[in-house]
C-alpha cells in the first residue's frame, strides 16, 4: 500500500512538472489579427474629435451615467489641451472627481488620471488603446 502510494505521488508529481513545460504559444488554429486590419489601424490619423468621440464611448460604457439623468450637468465629457504628442479629454464625474485622459496622437494609446480636487488626491488610473472604442 506504501509502494502504490508513493508510485501514484511520484507519477503525479512528473505529470504536474511536464505540464508546466508545455509549449505557451498560440496553437495554429488560434485566429490571428489580419494583416490589413492592421495596416488599416496604423495608416488611422487621429484628429481630436476621433479622442473625443473614443474617451466619449469609453466613459459611457465605463461609467454609470444614471445620477446624471436628471441633471446633465453633474457629468460630462469635454476636449482639453492639446499638445504636439497628445490630446487631452476630461471626464468629470457626479461625484466632483475628474478623469484626464492622455491620447497618445503616433499609437491611440490612452492613459489615465483620476484627480479629486476636494480630498487633493490625484493617481493614474489605468490605461486602454482608443481604437478599441472607435466604430470601425
Amino acid at each position: 500500500m506504501k509502494k502504490s502510494l508513493s508510485i501514484l505521488i511520484a507519477m503525479l508529481s512528473v505529470f504536474l512538472l511536464l505540464s508546466g513545460c508545455a509549449s505557451k504559444s498560440k496553437p495554429a488554429d488560434a485566429p490571428q489579427p489580419s494583416t490589413e486590419a492592421s495596416a488599416n489601424v496604423a495608416e488611422r490619423v487621429l484628429t481630436k474629435e476621433m479622442a473625443f468621440e473614443g474617451v466619449n464611448n469609453y466613459c459611457h460604457s465605463a461609467y454609470d451615467w444614471s445620477p446624471a439623468e436628471n441633471d446633465p450637468s453633474l457629468m460630462y465629457v469635454t476636449p482639453g489641451e492639446e499638445t504636439d504628442s497628445a490630446f487631452q479629454v476630461i471626464f468629470r464625474s457626479y461625484t466632483g472627481a475628474f478623469v484626464y485622459f492622455q491620447v497618445d496622437k503616433a499609437s491611440g494609446d490612452v492613459s489615465m488620471k483620476e484627480v479629486v480636487p476636494s480630498m487633493n488626491i490625484e493617481e493614474d488610473a489605468g490605461s486602454f488603446s482608443l481604437y478599441d472604442y472607435l466604430k470601425p
